[in-house]
């Protein structure tokens, strides 16, 4: 069993009189800043000129500084950019200024994993990885809870790196629901994993193809929508609630036996496959082909994305939402040449 770390561990006095600089205020950056913030830290925000995140951390009492000169001032270094633009923040503006003796952290173990960024061996290199979207992860610190956490420690120039991230995951909160320890290596790749296995690839692909096996056989497509992608969130809420055996345990009994049924002709089907795409995580080849995807302007990934937000279930889904105002429903306005 994991071994779990609570408030009781973590220790904020030891961010006392140090300067935390988050790189990036987005999703993660704004809620991390914040919570650090109102856990008495000291925090500024580094941002590259132009930003439009700027007026809405200056607005919420945040001092705004290039990245540069944040990294300068900083003794803890959050970088909270996207994954694919980190090596380059980093080389140009967060490697050449980091104080030795500081600690450079991340969310997220890619880019030290798979050697993006190599830091230098005179600063702690620490990861807190809070598993909630960043909204989420200050939502619940407002309301005086916490998300869950991880905590990973790459390089310990100090000898106190793993005291300090734990300081910093209980100032954002996640040593209230509980923090585990884990590797760069492990965080990643089951980060990438659980991703493309279940979280956005396999249940969107599962979606697509429930939903087009009905319609091609002359369903109505409103009807499965509702069967295939709406009811969904039922059954992700029992899971979350009591796991496997509470939702089965809520559904009917033709249900969870045909889910039984199936459920074992789709895990046996998928396996080899599951082993397949690890295997191309674990060996680095998911990600060199990513990262080239990238700096070759995303060739494959435009046109794949303007093709998900054109399908039929789309268009119905959104129709249907519309007509449904107690789900506060979103769209979004997808530009086809942007990459971001």
């Amino acid at each position: 069993m994991a071994t779990m770390f609570y408030d009781k561990d973590g220790d904020l006095s030891l961010l006392n009189g140090k300067t935390i600089a988050v790189i990036g205020y987005g999703s993660q950056g704004h809620a991390h800043a914040l919570n650090a913030k109102d856990s008495g830290a000291k925090v500024i925000i580094g941002l590259h000129p132009g930003s439009k995140s700027a007026e809405k951390a200056k607005a919420d009492g945040l001092e705004v500084l290039s990245v540069a000169d944040a990294t300068k001032q900083a003794d803890v270094v959050m970088i909270l950019v996207p994954d694919t633009k980190q090596a380059d923040v980093y080389a140009n503006d967060i490697g050449p200024n980091l104080k030795p003796g500081s600690m450079l952290m991340f969310a997220h173990g890619f880019n030290i994993h798979y050697g993006q960024i190599t830091p230098p061996a005179n600063v702690d290199v620490t990861m807190v990885a809070p598993k909630a979207p960043g909204h989420r992860v200050r939502e619940v610190f407002k309301d005086g809870a916490g998300t869950p956490g991880l905590l990973a420690v790459h390089q310990n120039a100090t000898g106190n790196a793993k005291a300090l991230g734990m300081a910093y995951a209980k100032a954002i909160g996640c040593t209230r629901a509980g923090v585990i320890e884990t590797t760069f290596k492990e965080e990643t790749e089951t980060d990438l994993f659980g991703e493309q296995t279940i979280l956005c690839g396999g249940v969107t692909g599962l979606i697509r193809a429930a939903f087009e096996t009905l319609v091609k056989a002359g369903y109505q497509p409103e009807v499965a929508y509702f069967e295939c992608m709406h009811e969904l969130k039922l059954i992700v809420d029992l899971l979350y609630q009591g796991g496997l055996s509470y939702m089965w345990y809520s559904v009917s009994d033709t249900a969870e036996y045909g889910g039984y049924v199936v459920g074992d002709q789709v895990e046996n089907m998928v396996k080899e496959e599951f082993a397949g795409v690890l295997n191309k995580i674990q060996d680095g080849t998911f990600a060199r082909e990513w990262i080239a995807e990238v700096k070759n302007g995303r060739p494959n990934f435009i046109p794949r994305r303007n093709r998900e937000h054109n399908l039929l279930i789309e268009e119905v889904g959104a129709n249907l939402r519309d007509m449904m105002p107690f789900l506060n429903a979103k769209r979004i306005k997808q530009d086809a040449s942007s990459g971001s």
